[in-house]
Formats: structure tokens, sequence, C-alpha cells
């Protein structure tokens, strides 16, 4: 009988000893593909014994060995993982699912991982076969290394995600649970994927919803807001985001958690990493488009006030008894207390919209609308039209939300959090206008898409009720917006699709989509001619800075249905974007190690220019610099200089004027490159630093609205990138007055010292993109300019007060500030702290008195006189030299002692003509050279004189 025990027995035996006779030739075979992938990429041709490899995997001999191999190969990149798919390893690693073995595990999970990074469609045949229960049993046991659970909870998250199934098999199994049991892993890739995981579990998926309210899931995951790392907290966002984003049923008790999730996302508001705020834009639209009628309600209320309320430019106005005056300075404007989630930045910039944004009208009665797009494209920041010019049609414009800004900002506003349900949308509604004027141009557009969407519903539907209502014979209170905007036509409301993202670990930097209409910001034309190409898309790897996935927006043929915003299901493509982790070699080891890449080598390279430059230039310092008149460069600047820095390695000057920069190679004395910095047409630049300019250098530029931008691929006739954007400082107005945003960067530590027209010293640590400390001034005037010492864990600070304050950062808010010196009588022009153990604190004011304290003494113990009116100062960092500006048209270089070295009058040459009044002045970090920037455009460089470079 072939059916009996005995039958089934020999046939097994006989199976066996097959097997055991082909097992020298496994084990050749195995060899052979160990041997493969040890050769380098360039002589690899694909692996023959990848089939017999497969076969290898029912030996159990020599399976874990096949594992182990069949997993190195698949880390080879998407490539390698679809050429086993196509020889058939599916039904292979499938049926080894049922294996108990826990020592098959991590391989099991590593090569599925990468399975499933690169063909998701498998999450069906998974579910079919209880696949799933593998991994969450994987998931679930704490003895498994975190990079394996890690692996596991992707594998998960792809299992549910879009796949109803799948969300209810894995509900089933308990996936909520152990997610939540595992929030607060110290490994941040398993926090982050165990909180998309929950996002996609309960995406439109009410039951798995309700399971997470049970278990107080948006409670827990509320630690995952303030998380160190910025794709954690990006990933809490879209799971709380798709948590408020289901569409059944509304009941008090599922409103009210709504409410909750949304007061608690509020926060985020000035987050520092714009992955975080786009992901925000798109879990508060989740929002909106549960409470659309609440939120249209909103929107005409706010239409209204602008309509109603003319609110002065503030950088042509300031408010009466807002200034001090202070004798022989500048008028000091009195400033206000600081809330970092109320005080909304009374700027923003006309961009680009949509081309489906520029059918919107919203005035009420058909007449020419309160903005028109033309007023935003003369402005000298609007490099673009914000409509059609044959167009008749209007739009909610950046300068409409902006007074709506403006307007509800004088509305008490005390706090975000803790208000009650009734103004929840009104603080909401605000939340989005603010981050539709965001400094990162992904996160404003995604936020106008969203305004405009619900702007374009409330008015149209208002409007279709005056018809109504002046039709009828009676007069009737009008009618509260329908819930889902059924008046407007629903025809096209996809999601956009999310664009080519950057990958994590490739340098590749894929070029913006190409679209019909008008570019998203056409090429900005520089004052003298010349073109400086700038664009809107900025992707880039994730290192220190990067704006994460790019979404890209539906570009169509457009309707009367406004196909465009009408959708507000808007998406980032973060989690697709995050995967592409498990696409990568992991195992491969990074570039940058790598002794004989070419990074590696540029690397090096630059490390003995920098040692070159650092020793050179100490060289001549010690020898003493009696004098800097000696000019070398000279050139006319695009615009007027405002800020200007040296670049401490190489031959490169950045030249800031009111909102463009221009760069400028002084040894060779030819221009570099000249873009638009992308802040409003009523800001200015007041602050620049150079971030890792020992490496790869990267720009920072700081505007007086408060604002950070950080640019990169500059003065390399590249295309220069925006590589991060954000709100700095949240309370600070443009004025003509002030200060303006004062920066100080620490190379060593990472961190950002931000201050200005504010009460406060705000600090900012950019590894993690996210603000550490807030440092009260203690004074009511503003911050004129700081200076850090990391060793010492020093600030100081000058006022325009006259006053310089020490704070040590360590401390509490209330002790931090250990000395404060009121020798000076006016505006603190610069103030500089000396690196050494014992540096001493060198201030300077606009009367010329150059102050040194010791901050372990009460008094100065040195005072210098030097010229009065002064516009603008340097100090040396290294070489004992100061340099003095002033708006008589001459510059001043004196020494240590107090000594004038060098008077410089004139531009150099046989009809040299006088200089123009200074507007700004800096030293070269390293070697005796003195940047001058003057009224007049010009930019010039003068050095120690020729014998001593």
């Amino acid at each position: 009988d072939p059916s009996s025990p005995v039958e089934r027995w020999l046939r097994s035996r006989a199976k066996r000893n097959a097997f055991a006779k082909k097992c020298p030739f496994f084990a050749e075979q195995l060899t052979a593909f160990q041997v493969w992938l040890t050769m380098g990429v360039e002589n690899r041709n694909p692996p023959e014994q990848l089939p017999i490899v497969l076969q290898v995997l029912l030996s159990q001999v020599h399976r874990l060995r096949a594992l182990d191999l069949l997993g190195r190969f698949l880390d080879l990149g998407p490539w390698a993982v679809s050429l086993a798919l196509s020889v058939g390893i599916f039904p292979y690693v499938l049926k080894l699912l049922q294996s108990s073995a826990r020592e098959l595990r991590p391989l099991l999970v590593f090569i599925w991982a990468k399975i499933l990074a690169v063909d998701s469609s498998c999450q069906a045949d998974l579910v079919k076969d209880n696949g799933h229960k593998y991994f969450l049993s994987v998931l679930a046991d704490p003895y498994m290394p975190a990079e394996h659970r890690t692996m596991a909870v992707f594998i998960l998250a792809v299992i549910v995600n879009n796949y109803n199934t799948g969300q209810e098999a894995c509900l089933q199994g308990n996936l909520i649970a152990i997610c939540l049991e595992q929030l607060n892993d110290p490994h941040p890739l398993l926090r982050q994927w165990v909180a998309i995981c929950l996002g996609r579990i309960w995406q439109s998926f009410d039951s798995a919803r309700w399971c997470g309210v049970r278990d107080s899931a948006h409670e827990k995951l509320y630690s995952l807001l303030s998380d160190p790392i910025p794709e954690v907290r990006c990933a809490a966002v879209f799971a709380l985001g798709t948590f408020v984003g289901n569409s059944a049923e509304r009941t008090d008790h599922s409103t009210t958690i709504d409410h909750n999730v949304a007061m608690m996302l509020a926060q985020l508001i000035n987050d520092g990493s714009p992955i975080v705020r786009k992901e925000l834009v798109v879990a508060l639209s989740h929002l909106v488009e549960q409470y659309e009628s609440n939120f249209c309600t909103v929107a005409l209320q706010f239409i209204e006030e602008e309509k109603n309320y003319a609110v002065p430019s503030p950088a042509n106005s300031t408010e009466t008894g807002n200034v001090t005056p202070v004798k022989d300075s500048p008028a000091i404007p009195r400033l206000r207390s600081v809330n970092s989630y109320t005080n909304l930045r009374a700027a923003t910039t006309a961009r680009t919209l949509n081309k489906s944004l520029q059918n919107l009208n919203l005035n009420e009665e058909g007449g020419p609308a309160a903005f028109s797009p033309g007023n935003l494209s003369t402005s000298s920041s609007a490099s673009s039209t914000l409509g059609s010019p044959d167009n008749d049609e209007y739009l909610l414009s950046f300068e409409t939300i902006d007074k709506m800004r403006r307007v509800s900002s004088y509305s008490s506003l005390n706090s975000l959090i803790g208000v009650s349900f009734n103004s929840v949308y009104t603080q909401i509604w605000r939340v989005l206008l603010h981050l539709a004027a965001d400094p990162f141009p992904d996160v404003s557009d995604l936020a106008m898409r969203v305004l405009n969407n619900i702007a374009y519903k409330a008015t149209m539907n208002a409007r279709t009720q005056r018809i109504i209502d002046s039709g009828s014979l009676t007069q009737s209170a009008p009618a509260s917006p329908t819930s889902k905007g059924t008046l407007i036509h629903q025809a096209g409301g996809s999601p956009p699709v999310p664009g080519a993202s950057s990958s994590s670990l490739t340098n590749e930097v894929p070029k913006a989509p190409v679209r019909d209409g008008p570019p998203a910001r056409p090429t900005y034309t520089p004052t003298l001619g010349g073109q400086a190409p700038h664009s809107q898309q900025f992707p880039r790897t994730r290192k220190m800075f990067d704006k994460g996935p790019d979404q890209t927006a539906e570009d169509g043929d457009e309707t009367a249905a406004h196909r465009g915003f009408i959708s507000v299901s808007l998406q980032t493509g973060v989690c697709d974007w995050s995967a592409k982790y498990f696409a990568q070699p992991v195992m491969k080891i990074p570039e940058e190690h790598d002794s004989e890449s070419q990074v590696r080598k540029e690397r090096e390279w630059r490390f003995l220019r920098n040692t070159r430059v650092r020793r050179q230039s100490q060289c001549v310092t010690q020898r003493g610099v009696t004098r800097l008149d000696d000019q070398i460069f000279i050139n006319r600047n695009p615009g007027v200089p405002s800020v200007v820095k040296f670049h401490p390695f190489n031959t490169c000057i950045a030249v800031a004027d009111k909102d463009s920069i221009c760069f400028w190679d002084w040894e060779k004395g030819e221009r570099l490159d000249y873009f638009y910095n992308g802040n409003p047409r009523y800001t200015r630049i007041t602050a620049m630093e150079y971030l890792n300019g020992h490496d790869s250098s990267l720009l920072l530029t700081a505007t007086d609205d408060g604002a950070l931008r950080i640019w990169k691929n500059f003065a390399d006739q590249k295309n220069p990138e925006m590589v991060t954007a954000w709100q700095g400082l949240s309370d600070m107005l443009p004025t003509t007055r002030g200060a303006g945003m004062v920066v100080d960067w620490e190379q060593e530590t990472g961190l950002l010292m931000t201050s200005g027209d504010v009460r406060v010293i705000r600090i900012w640590d950019t590894e993690r993109e996210m603000k550490v400390q807030d440092i009260p001034t203690g004074a009511d005037s503003c911050v004129t300019s700081l200076s850090c010492d990391p060793q010492r864990s020093l600030v100081a600070a000058g006022f325009g007060d006259g006053s310089v304050r020490v704070y040590d950062r360590r401390m509490g808010p209330n002790e931090c500030r250990v000395m404060t010196y009121r020798e000076h009588g006016a505006w603190v022009v610069k103030t500089h702290l000396q690196k050494e153990p014992e540096g001493h604190i060198i201030s300077v004011s606009v009367n010329g008195d150059v102050r040194f304290f010791d901050p372990r003494m009460p008094e100065a113990i040195n005072i210098l006189q030097t010229v009065k009116g002064l516009t603008a100062l340097d100090i040396h960092p290294q070489a004992t030299l100061f340099a003095c500006g002033s708006m008589n048209q001459f510059i001043a270089v004196y020494n240590s002692n107090g000594d004038v070295i060098s008077n410089i009058k004139y531009y150099d040459g046989f009809m040299g003509q006088r200089i123009g009044a200074i507007s700004c002045l800096a030293f070269h970090p390293y070697w005796p050279h003195l940047a001058v920037g003057s009224n007049d455009y010009y930019m010039s460089i003068y050095s120690a004189e020729k014998r001593l470079r």
C-alpha cells in the first residue's frame, strides 16, 4: 500500500539518502556562491549558483549557511532582490516561516525585510499562509535584538499598508499592544517603525482605532513628539494624523479625542525639522477633512475680519510708544513677552501657488479682490506672478493669509494648550495660517492647499446661500456650510502622488520633476544682470539636515472643479521614503569609512588643506601685524552689502544684501554665484554663518523675521539648494529700528545660538533639529551681538541699552545669568568672548569705547577709546586686532593697545575715490584679511603688507 506508514517511511528515508549524496555538491555550490559575493562589483556577473542555493534551503545540514549567503546577496540592492524573485525564491522562504527554529529567525526576518522593501505585493500571500504570525512572534520576543525587531515591525507595517485583510489579521494578533510596549525602545529606528506601523493599522480601519483608544495609544504616542530623532517625531505625527483621519461615524467621545490630539500636534508648529512640519500639515488636513463644516465657518470669519481690518506694513510703521530712545544710539523697540505658539510671525512671502489655486474667487460681490495678484508680482521678493494675466479670477494669496494671521494675532491668545474645545478649530486654523508662511517652501505649499480648499468651499457655499436668500420673499439666517461640500463637484479628488524621493544612503540629487505651466519659483534676476538659477525642489540625502521626501502636487488638466486643492487628502510619502532604508545595502561599509572611496579621499584632502591654512596663517599672525591696508580685492556687489562672511579655509567670501547672497573668489577676483535667499520683501538678512566649514560646508542665513535657512552647493557653479529652513525665533517682527536676528554657531557641539528683538536666547541642536533651551535675557532691549564658548558653556550677549550680560547655559532659567556689565552708555555693536581658558569678553558700543571684561570680575579691566559713530565692527579671533567702520566713510584698524595701525579712506589706484559709508565688515577667521562692504555697493578686502602674505 503506497499510503501505508511503512511506505511513507521508506520514501522519506530515500529522500534523506538522496540529499546526503548531494551534500558535497551543495557545499561546493555554496562555497562558489560565497566566492562570488566577495568579488568586486565590476567583476560580477549574475550568479549561476542562485537557483541551487534555493534548493539547498531544503537541506537542514546547509540551511543556515544558505540563508546567510542569500541574505548577503539580497543586501546588494533592489536588483538582487528582483533577480532572486525571478528565479523563484518566494515559495522557499514562505515555507520556512513554518519553522520553529530560533536560529533561523534573524536570517528570515532580514530576507523578508529585503523582499518587502522591493515588492510589497507579497503581503496578500503572507497573510493567506499566516506568515504574519511569525513576525508578530519575533516582534513580541524581548530577547530578539532591536535590529531584528525593527525589521519585523517593518514587515508588519507593509502587511497592514492599505490592505484591510492584513489589518484584520494583525489586529487579531494583538499588534497594537505589542507595538505600544516598544514605543520607548532605545533603538530609534525601532521607535520610528513602531509608530508607522500603528499609523498604518488604524488608517481607515475604525476597529483598530477604537482598540488603540482602549489602550490609550494616542496618549502613549505623545512622548514621541519630543523625541530627539526628527524621523521618530515625524512618524509619531503620521500615526496621530491617521488616528484622527478615520471617516467613520463621529461621537462626542471620538470628537473629544480628536481635539486632544490636534492640540498636542499644534505644539510642533515651530519644530526645527521640515519633514516633521510637512507631516504636521498632512495630519491637520485629516482633521480639517473630518470637521469640514466647522472649519468653513472659521474660514469665513477670518476672511471677513481680514477685509474689514487694515493692518499697517511692519516695515513702514512702529506702534506708538514702542520706542525707547537711547542717547547717541539707534532707537530700540520695546520688546514683547515670548510665546512660542501664539505670537505668529508677521512676515510672509509671495510664492507661486499651484495652477489649481488660480481660479479661487474670494470676493463676495464679484468686484476687485482686496489683494490683486499683480501687486505681489511687482515686489522685490516675488519673482513670479500669482495668477495668469488673462485670468479674471482671484485667489487666496499669501498677502491675504498674512493679513489674516496678523489680524488674529491681536486676539487674546494666551496659549494653544488647554483652550476650550469650542475654539479648537480657530486655533488649528491659526496654526495652518502660520504654516502657510513657513520659510520652507514645501511646508507652506502644503498648508496653502489646505487653506485654499476650505476657503473655496466656504465662500462658494456662502455665495450659493446668498443667491437662494435673495430669490426668496422672506429673509432667513444664513445656513451653516454643508458637512462635506456637497455643492462642489467632487470629480477629481485623488490624492497627490509622492514624487521621486532622495535615498537615505546615496549622494545622488535627483532633478526636480518637469511640470506643465509656470515654474514653482522662476529664476531670480540679479540687479546688475546675470541669471541665478533657483529651484524649489531640494532633494538630498538625510544627513544632519534634510527636508525628507518630496510631495508632488497634481498638475494635470485643470477643470472648474479646482482639482488640485479640493482634495485635502495630502501625503508626503514619508513612509515609502523611510522604507528605502531596507532596500539599500546595510552591510556595506559607508563611503566615508572606506579608505579607497572618492568621498574619503576628498575629505582627507580637505583636512590636509585646513591644517596648512591654520599653520601658515598662525605664522603670519605670530609675527605681528603692523599694517592692514593693502587692497587685495575690490568689486561692485549686485546689492548693498549688509552682512559679509569669509569661508574659513577656501578663497570664497559670502556677501549678503537685503534678500540675496553673492559669492566671490577674492583671490581670483571673480564672482562665483548670486542667488535669492527666499525671505519676504519687507525683511532683510541680518546674519550669516558657515556650518561645517572644515568639511562639506553649508551656509546659514538669518533674517529679521526670525527665519533660518541653510544652503548647500553654493559658489561651485551648481544650483544652490536649500537644505532646510525653520522659524528660529517665533516672536520676531521685522523693523528697520531693531537689531534683527543675531546668531552664533558652535561647531564642536552643533549648537546654534539665536536671539534678536526678543527676550530670550534660543539654543537649537542642529543634529536633533529641535530647540533645546531658552535663556531669558532679563533685559527690555534687543540682543545686538552673541558670542559663546563651548568649553566653559558661557554665552556673552550685547544689548541695545548698552549692557553686556554673561550666561551659563548649564544652570536653570532663573540662575543662568551670572554677570551683568552696565558700563557702556549706548548700543553695543559687538561682543566677543575669547575662546582661551582664561578668555576675556571684549565689547564695543556705537560711542567707540572698547571694554575688556574678565567674567570673574564685576568691572572692566581695560578700556580703549576709538572713533564715535560706529556702524560696523569686528574682532579678529586669532590676531589681536579689531576694525571699526564709520558712517563718515573711513575704516580704522587698531591693535590690542588701542593704537591705530591703519586708517583707510580711499580706494587704491591713481584716481582712488573716497570709500562709501561702511555698512558691514568682517575679519577672516585665520588670515589677517578684512572684508569691507559700503553703501556705494563696493566690496573690498584689505590685508597685511604683501611681504607677510
